[in-house]
This record gives structure tokens, sequence and C-alpha cells, in this order.
């Protein structure tokens, strides 16, 4: 029971220092004009640990051809950090486009084989109204402080991915995919994606995958159990995220 109080008791003190970040951000007196050159006095611990993983994958594809597709977008924090890093390392790779799949409406269905926890239902993780739209302005106004500014290098496509990518790629024949980051969560959508991408991966390739092993959303692992297998490669994780892992292609 002491065990079960002290973990309550550290979640709890985390999430009031959470919100308390939170109402300093709000209530911050930094004029707004220098406002965004100064966000990281806001990122917390788990954001930067977010963006050095992501970091991390970025650097081992630089050397491979091919776009990267991100499976479950949401807010789209993924595909912005993605630009940056774009814009840092290769600015003047046009065809290193990002492609986010998303109904953003959450989860499209469930199944039995997404387990029973308490978020895993219909509409679960959905956006607010337009989202994607916004989202999509925002890319456009990043993609503007990069060079080659003319080029889109960036595409949302809203709708169920086990539809939407399939139309893609035969729109986008000469597509192949140097990073395929999934974070569907469940099951359906992760095995039907995860086999057309293995369709459109070279040596060098990455998949990534958001919640392998994680006991809330078991149907991720058992996609990628039956679609690849466990044995047949390595499963490796970074160092700076504790949940997320991906394979290398080699």
């Amino acid at each position: 029971m002491k065990k079960i109080e002290f973990i309550q008791q550290y979640a709890d003190l985390e999430k009031q220092s959470r919100s308390e970040l939170l109402e300093l951000f709000e209530t911050n007196p930094l004029p707004k004009k220098e406002l965004i050159d100064h966000m990281a006095l806001f990122v917390h611990r788990q954001m930067m640990s977010r963006i050095l993983f992501l970091n991390d994958l970025y650097q081992q594809i630089l050397d491979v051809n091919g776009v990267i597709m991100e499976f479950g977008v949401r807010w789209g924090t993924n595909l912005c950090i993605y630009e940056s890093l774009r814009g840092i390392y290769e600015p003047y790779n046009y065809t290193r486009k990002i492609i986010g799949f998303d109904t953003f409406e959450g989860f499209p269905s469930v199944s039995s084989k997404d387990g029973n926890d308490a978020i895993i239902k219909e509409g679960a993780y959905a956006v607010t109204q337009d989202y994607d739209k916004y989202l999509s302005e925002l890319l456009f106004t990043r993609q503007k402080l990069s060079p080659l500014n003319h080029i889109n290098k960036y595409e949302l496509v809203k709708g169920d991915a086990t539809k939407t990518l399939k139309q893609y790629l035969e729109q986008h024949p000469e597509t192949i995919i140097s990073l395929a980051y999934f974070d569907f969560d469940i099951y359906e959508p992760t095995k039907v994606c995860l086999e057309l991408v293995l369709e459109r991966v070279t040596k060098g390739s990455i998949i990534a995958f958001d919640e392998l092993n994680y006991p809330a959303f078991p149907g991720e692992t058992l996609a990628l159990m039956e679609v690849m297998g466990l044995k047949n490669y390595r499963l490796r994780r970074s160092k700076f995220a504790t949940v997320p892992s991906y394979i290398i292609f080699e």
C-alpha cells in the first residue's frame, strides 16, 4: 500500500508541477514579439526528450533517399520537429517530403486486439474542428523560413489511413520511404499501413513505433508481430526515449 501511495503522490506532484509551468507560460511577462524566440523557457524534460529522440532518428536517415511519413499526426508536433530538422541538416533536399496521415477525428474504430484500457474507444485523441487546416497553414509558414520555400515539402492526408495510404501510393508511385513513424496506437491501421510501407522501404530506412511493449496499447505490438515478426529484426531504442523503438533495415 505504501508503494502505491508513493507512486500516486509522485504522479500528483508531477501533474501539479506541469500545471504550474503552464500557468507561468500563460502569465509570462515577455514582450509578445520576443516570446517565439524564447519558447525553450517552457519546454519541459519530456518534450526535450522527444526532440532529441526524433533528432537521433533523423540523423540516421540523412544518407537514405526517401520521404518521411508519420501515421497518427494529432496536433502535428512531430511533423514540425521534422520540418525544423530538415531545415537544419538538409535545407536544400526538396525531395525529403514530410507527409502526415490522420483522421483528425480520433480513432475511427477499435478492435478486441486493442485491449480494454479506458482510452481505447472510437473518437479518442480527436482534435479541435478544422485543426488540419490550421496545421497546414502552420507548416506552410514554417516552410517559408527555410531555403527553396517556393517548393512545397509537406502534405497532410486526412482520412482513414487504411484507405488513404494506398490511394497516396497509387497517385505517387515514385515514393520511397526513408522514415515511417507509427503513432496510431491501435491494431488495424498499424497493420494495414505497415504492410504497405514495407513495399516502399530500402536498406537504411527506419520504421519507428511510438507504443510498442506498452500495456495500454497492445494492438500496435500485435500488428508488428503479425506483419514482421519479433525475431526477424533488431528492435532498437534510443537513450533519449523510454517507450518508442525502431527498426533499421539492413
